[in-house]
C-alpha cells in the first residue's frame, strides 16, 4: 500500500479523536471551575467534596480510571441490580473530562487566589455580597491567569486521547495500529501519527491562544 492509502481511515480515526477532545475539554472545564470554586468555600461540605474529587483523579492514573469506568463500573452496576455500562466514547470523554477537571481545579484555585485582597475590600466596601464579589470581581480578573495553563491541559488532553483506544474506540491511534497490523509499515504510520499529532496540537495551541488574548481584553482597554 502507497502512504497515502493510509490517509482516509487515519482521517476518520482523528475526526473521533478531535470530537473526544472538544468534549472531554468542555466537561474539564466546566468540573475545574466548579471545584475549583468549591475548594475555596466556607462551606466544610462543599469543601470536602471538592478535594476529595481533586485528589482522587489527580493522584490516580488516567489510564486505571478508564478502565475502571469501562471495565469494572458495570460489573459493579450488576452486582447492585443496575446496568452501568457505558459506550466506549462516553467512558473516554468521562474519563477524559474528570482527569483534565481535577488539574483544572487546582488552577482556577490558584488563579482566584492571586487576585489582590485590595479588590476584595473594595467590594466589600460597595457592599457586594460575596457571591457578586466572586463572579462580578474576582472571577472576571482570574480568568486570563488561568488561560495559559488551561491551554497546556488542553494539548495534554489531545494527547491522553490515545489511551482510548485500549477499550477499541477507534481514535486515530487505534485506527494506525489496525493499519500497522496489516501490512506491518511502522515506519510510515507512526510517522503519520506523530505528525497528525502534532499538527491537531499546533491547531489547539492556536486556539487557546486566541481564546487567551479575548479573555485579556480587558487589560489592553484598562492600559
Amino acid at each position: 500500500m502507497h502512504w497515502s492509502e493510509y490517509l482516509l481511515p487515519l482521517a476518520e480515526g482523528a475526526w473521533v479523536t478531535v470530537q473526544l477532545t472538544v468534549y472531554s475539554t468542555i466537561l474539564g472545564g466546566v468540573l475545574a471551575f466548579v471545584f475549583g470554586i468549591g475548594k475555596l468555600s466556607s462551606n466544610m461540605a462543599i469543601k470536602s467534596v471538592s478535594v476529595g474529587y481533586i485528589e482522587l483523579f489527580r493522584g490516580t492514573s488516567l489510564l486505571v480510571q478508564l478502565f475502571w469506568l469501562y471495565f469494572a463500573l458495570p460489573l459493579a452496576g450488576m452486582a447492585i441490580g443496575i446496568d452501568l455500562r457505558l459506550p466506549p466514547v462516553v467512558a473516554g470523554v468521562l474519563a477524559l473530562g474528570l482527569n483534565i477537571g481535577a488539574y483544572g481545579a487546582e488552577v482556577v484555585r490558584g488563579a482566584i487566589q492571586s487576585v489582590h485582597q485590595n479588590q476584595r475590600e473594595a467590594a466589600r466596601a460597595l457592599n457586594f455580597t460575596p457571591r457578586q464579589t466572586l463572579f462580578n470581581i474576582v472571577i472576571p480578573q482570574a480568568i486570563p491567569e488561568m488561560m495559559p495553563s488551561f491551554g497546556n491541559l488542553a494539548v495534554q488532553n489531545l494527547k491522553d486521547t490515545a489511551l482510548v483506544s485500549l477499550i477499541s474506540l477507534g481514535d486515530l491511534t487505534f485506527r494506525a495500529e489496525q493499519i500497522r497490523n496489516f501490512t506491518q509499515d511502522s515506519t510510515t504510520i507512526y510517522t503519520l501519527l506523530l505528525l497528525m499529532y502534532f499538527g491537531m496540537s499546533l491547531v489547539v495551541t492556536v486556539v487557546m491562544h486566541l481564546i487567551e488574548r479575548f479573555a485579556g481584553r480587558w487589560r489592553r482597554v484598562g492600559s
